[in-house]
């Protein structure tokens, strides 16, 4: 999951250097934080969280195999 939300977020900002994805693994979750440049975090999150809502439903959809419940937090 972690290369999923990297590659996207990498697509969507101006300075993909700066994106930083941690994934911690906890017993019934994965959440991957996501972590990019100040002057991208509009791009990331989209008008009324659209692009984010968007990001968080692919990754979901990528982990329907998985048992283990996945989220994505986009962190300032």
């Amino acid at each position: 999951m972690k290369e999923l939300v990297e590659v996207i977020a990498k697509a969507l900002v101006d300075s993909p250097d700066d994106v930083v994805v941690t994934e911690t693994e906890k017993e019934q979750e994965i959440v991957v934080s996501l972590r990019v440049a100040p002057s991208d975090m509009g791009k990331v999150i989209g008008r009324q969280g659209r692009i984010a809502r968007a990001i968080r439903t692919v990754v979901k959809a990528a982990s329907s195999g998985s048992d283990k419940k996945v989220t994505v937090d986009i962190e300032d």
